[in-house]
């Protein structure tokens, strides 16, 4: 079948993404002393999978749920349901910064792998894009190697599995209806949520504080997944991915503002490298005719 090419709107759509996780990684913080992150996930999915039947119910589209791809939803579920959790935690743990830029080596595993996974072309700039991302990263966060905590542990290994999690809504995104993948994405995660909350007997029940924060957590977690996905299905993973890098500066701020983390040079420094690496990937996209590309069905 056929895929469009459109850099730009796939652009737009990423913005949508960046907002939607800083205001996610403000609620986790603000209700992390009252449930875990597993009972996050379950409100979070819970909510979400109400607003997909609603929202898709009111436009008609519940039609487009399919069942025969049930293995890659189970995968890509698995994996984001893991590597969320270990992103939520970490919020808790270590300063906000530190977690998206740890985070965001991700994009740099979905540039490298895209070729295995998607057999998509691994050009020269975004190879460029890609080093100069993780260059920015190791500036803004200077992580100590030699005295690693659990939680600079578990927002690295939320990178591998967010990459995974890309890697396989590109897959699915041919083929495959956003709603569809928001369907599967919410009602997988609540059943996971769900088993995991209540593997100790105990649930804790959203709370007149909590629940505003977990309507937040839901909605703007429903949001960067259309965001996102809408991205993928506008252009290739290694170009979409690495524009969520601007999501590092815009957290370094909120965390400076809110909750008084150190904001030093570094992070400016960062931030300029990353959009250097952003703006030469949109750049040679964008060059490119805006015609159809013939991709495969999997």
């Amino acid at each position: 079948m056929t895929a469009p090419h459109r850099p730009l709107a796939a652009a737009l759509w990423m913005t949508g993404s960046v907002f939607s996780f800083t205001a996610m990684a403000i609620a986790a913080r603000s209700i992390a002393g009252v449930h875990d992150t597993f009972e996050i996930m379950l409100w979070r999915s819970v909510l979400g999978f109400a607003l997909v039947i609603a929202v898709a119910g009111a436009v008609r589209r519940l039609g487009e749920v399919r069942t025969d791809r049930m293995g890659q939803h189970l995968v890509r579920n698995l994996f984001h349901f893991t590597g969320q959790n270990l992103w939520f935690w970490a919020l808790t743990m270590i300063p906000l910064a530190q977690v998206f830029a740890l985070e965001f080596t991700s994009p740099i595993w979905v540039i490298l792998l895209s070729p295995l996974v998607l057999g998509e072309r691994l050009t020269r700039v975004r190879l460029f894009a890609a080093g100069m991302g993780f260059a920015g990263i190791l500036l803004v966060a200077r992580p100590d190697f030699s005295a690693l905590d659990p939680g600079v542990l578990a927002a690295a290994a939320s990178a591998v599995c967010f990459a995974a999690t890309n890697l396989m809504t590109k897959k699915l995104t041919r083929g495959e209806s956003i709603v569809s993948i928001l369907f599967w994405l919410t009602l997988m995660q609540g059943v996971f949520g769900l088993v995991m909350a209540g593997h100790d007997g105990v649930i804790r029940l959203p709370t007149a504080q909590t629940l505003p924060w977990l309507a937040v957590i839901g909605f703007c977690g429903l949001l960067a997944h259309l965001c996102i996905t809408t991205a993928l299905s506008l252009a290739p993973a290694s170009y979409v991915i690495p524009i969520d890098f601007a999501r590092l500066p815009v957290i370094a701020l909120v965390g400076a503002m809110l909750y008084a983390e150190p904001l030093d040079p570094f992070v400016i420094l960062g931030a300029a490298v990353i959009f250097i690496g952003n703006f030469a990937n949109i750049r040679a996209e964008t060059r490119k005719p805006a015609t159809v590309r013939t991709v495969t069905n999997p």
